[in-house]
């Protein structure tokens, strides 16, 4: 497995928001997440990139132990994250933001980073903004600039959170086509995502999380039938 994560926890005095977890995801896998607000989805990613420590459990990455390895290591190491709120450096260009993370995040010089940070752009069709300040940018620009700033750091695998919230739906099927088409790349896909069409659109397994805990894995459609899921997504339509 690329990540793999065992008997995770993390409490914050009587608030759980990993209790026992358990967690994988194969290289070149999609795995979607879901779960009501306080289900500990976000605060799992910050254990994962090291913004929270853990108090018990393991996470390993591509074979290596992250337990004492601070951010900017496990960065280096091929993990990759965007945020629900983008969170772009607003008063550099949308170009100077990826430099930052091709430079900070993957320690190449900026000769080296150029030329790929130029290709991520056209991916990402932020080519046509590459000389704006990154604070004049629409949600939807902003929003695919966190992903392309976190592939500028060679990702083996990239960490989505709520990246479709906020969008139209015309909107959101852009953001689908571009995240398979970074997939089709060869980079794994952990998303945290509330807007289940664009989710399933994607992933190749589904994993619910409710308290800390993980109540419900495998594939989408067969887990959103299931009665525990319908408890705690009454209306939602999958």
């Amino acid at each position: 497995m690329l990540l793999d994560v065992a008997g995770l926890k993390k409490s914050f005095g009587s608030i759980v928001v990993a209790d026992d977890l358990d967690l994988a995801v194969a290289a070149h896998e999609a795995v979607g997440i879901i779960g009501p607000n306080g289900a500990g989805k976000t605060s799992l990613f910050n254990l994962i990139t090291g913004d929270l420590a853990q108090d018990a459990g393991a996470i390993h990455f591509d074979g290596r132990d992250l337990a004492n390895e601070q951010p900017q290591r496990r960065c280096r190491a091929g993990l990759g994250r965007t945020r629900e709120i983008p969170q772009p450096f607003e008063k550099l260009t949308v170009f100077e933001n990826l430099l930052v993370g091709a430079v900070h995040g993957r320690h190449k010089t900026e000769r080296e980073a150029a030329q790929s940070c130029g290709e991520i752009l056209e991916q990402l069709d932020l080519l046509k903004r590459a000389n704006m300040l990154a604070g004049s940018l629409t949600l939807l620009e902003r929003k695919r600039l966190e992903m392309a700033r976190a592939l500028a750091t060679s990702p083996k695998l990239l960490l989505l959170d709520e990246i479709a919230g906020g969008l139209t739906e015309g909107e959101c099927a852009e953001l689908v086509a571009t995240i398979r088409a970074i997939r089709g790349t060869g980079v794994a896909i952990l998303w945290i995502e509330h807007v289940v069409h664009a989710l399933f659109a994607v992933i190749d397994r589904l994993v619910v999380l409710n308290f800390g805990r993980k109540i419900a894995e495998g594939a989408p459609k067969e887990v959103m039938q299931r009665s525990e899921v319908h408890q705690i997504y009454i209306g939602i339509e999958a």
